[in-house]
């Protein structure tokens, strides 16, 4: 993708053409062993909100970044550019903040969070401003911090919202920056509900130290990995802090919702992109969660990689960095002779891989006795046994009907978390029968001519059809061109456009 920086940037003029729309407890014989919780410091600032400057040049920062200078953060930082996000209407001011929650023990832990402020003459930067809480997608980073915009997703975020006039607050998540667990509990859903949770209950403490004006329109959104976090938070809201928070509207994004489903693809023989940094993520996540996924790791990774990858991610390397050093395959998950492989999946089968056959076989097994999604409107109503099955059923999202408007988005395509996941949880919400369920979909990669979203469902068609046509002009080769859409397709190409639809969708949502 970033070989076709300059070229997407040329999609600017065609867009506008077109319109568009801290303790992790000790361990000891694989038995986590937690003190109880002090829940009284939940959501509790530690000390107060700091600034955080923002890099706007060579060696030149600024508290608050007017929107002339932000237009040229976007511009040279962001794929598509302004096209996407739109020009700046607010200046904002970046916040640090740090605030207790709970690990995946429910002990009490501090975690990080950044707020994005927006200010101006402008209406829409002025009085009570509706308040974003954003989850954001995974990352194998332990420097994560959502108040650094030298970084991509925090910069998207802050001029697809708060640069239009919304309060964001988004957390780092536990293991991150302002964290000091030695682990991330990913993927699991009462834990990174409660920290989001906690996160917005310090940052409203703080919005009056910070002439931050919130309204009551609260909103949820995510991507990626804070897809599933996001819609896990409004289901928390919903079901457990009802007379807390009011959710105006969610627009979770291209998130692993149907964590069983997808769970069950990956070992039953399509894996997706990533899924070697990932997966051990989800497992240690498990298993500091007390759910006893193994007795020792060497159950389930092969020799090479068992030792110390309870506390590889998230770190300080890269996943390539990481395959470079010898840490993870370089996405290899099971043995070549390993059954079955769907066909095109060629490549997650080899001799140098993560998991042991046997330990697959034993999902397999567990799978074929134990069968989950049999059906749309109960789709969990199975018992598997093994470990792993049961931690994926626990998490996964497919337990309740939304009340609040909802908006989910991706790509059909999308190699790192299949669509599958959006249009089996639509499909799951919908046959619940609810008279009240408010939910739209997007399929940004949808090319019919008819239907809702044309405009951006045509522009993403030829966003991707640049990265493709940029990359064979540049190599002559069409199996790399092919594989640069293919990298190019979960975060800089659905991202953006999904983002801008979901923006639109919150700014139309009725208060509740």
């Amino acid at each position: 993708m970033r070989d076709a920086r300059l070229a997407l940037f040329s999609l600017t003029l065609l867009l506008a053409s077109c319109g568009g729309g801290g303790s992790a407890g000790s361990q000891t014989g694989g038995v986590i062993v937690s003190p109880s919780p002090p829940v009284s410091l939940r959501g509790q600032l530690i000390g107060s909100a700091t600034l955080a400057p923002v890099t706007i040049g060579s060696s030149v920062t600024a508290n608050t970044v007017e929107p002339a200078a932000l237009t040229k953060l976007i511009e040279t930082g962001i794929d598509l550019g302004t096209a996407v996000t739109g020009n700046p209407t607010c200046a904002i001011t970046v916040y640090s903040i740090k605030y207790h929650t709970i690990d995946s023990l429910a002990a009490d832990t501090p975690a990080g969070a950044a707020i994005y402020v927006p200010s101006g003459s402008n209406a829409a930067c002025q009085g009570g401003r509706p308040v974003l809480l954003y989850a954001h997608g995974t990352s194998v980073q332990k420097s994560t911090d959502m108040a650094n915009l030298a970084s991509n997703e925090p910069r998207l975020i802050a001029a697809m919202f708060a640069a239009q006039g919304y309060i964001v607050v988004a957390p780092n998540y536990v293991g991150y920056a302002g964290s000091s667990a030695g682990y991330h509990p990913y993927l699991d859903a009462e834990q990174q509900s409660a920290d989001m949770i906690d996160a917005l209950r310090a940052a409203r403490s703080a919005f009056g130290s910070i002439n931050a004006s919130a309204s009551a329109r609260l909103m949820v959104s995510g991507y990626s990995q804070g897809g599933f976090v996001a819609l896990a938070t409004q289901r928390a809201m919903q079901t457990k802090h009802a007379s807390e928070f009011t959710v105006t509207a969610a627009a979770p994004l291209s998130g692993p919702y149907a964590l069983s489903q997808f769970g069950d693809g990956i070992f039953g023989g399509a894996p997706t992109t990533g899924s070697a940094g990932f997966i051990p993520m989800l497992i240690n996540a498990g298993q500091r969660a007390g759910a006893a996924l193994y007795a020792s790791t060497a159950e389930v990774y092969d020799s090479k990689y068992a030792g110390g990858i309870e506390s590889l991610l998230p770190g300080t390397q890269s996943l390539g960095e990481l395959v470079a050093a010898g840490k993870l395959p370089d996405d290899v998950l099971f043995a070549s002779d390993s059954l079955p492989q769907a066909a095109g999946y060629g490549s997650f089968f080899g001799p140098d891989h993560l998991f042991k056959t046997s330990y697959r076989d034993a999902y397999l097994a567990d799978l074929k006795a134990n069968p989950c999604n049999a059906s749309v409107d109960t789709p969990l109503n199975c018992a598997p046994a093994q470990a792993l099955r049961k931690w994926l059923v626990k998490n996964d999202l497919r337990t309740y009907t939304p009340n609040a408007p909802l908006f989910l988005c991706g790509g059909e395509a999308d190699p790192l978390v299949p669509y599958t996941n959006t249009s089996a949880t639509a499909a799951y919400f919908r046959a619940q029968g609810s008279t009240s369920l408010q939910l739209t979909v997007l399929d940004v990669d949808d090319n019919s001519l008819f239907g809702p979203f044309r405009t951006t469902r045509a522009e993403f068609g030829v966003a991707k059809e640049l990265v493709r046509r940029v990359t064979l002009e540049r190599t002559g080769s069409t199996k790399a061109a092919d594989q640069a859409v293919k990298d190019a397709y979960h975060a800089g190409l659905v991202a953006p456009f999904c983002l801008r639809e979901a923006r639109a969708f919150l700014d139309s949502a009725p208060s509740r």
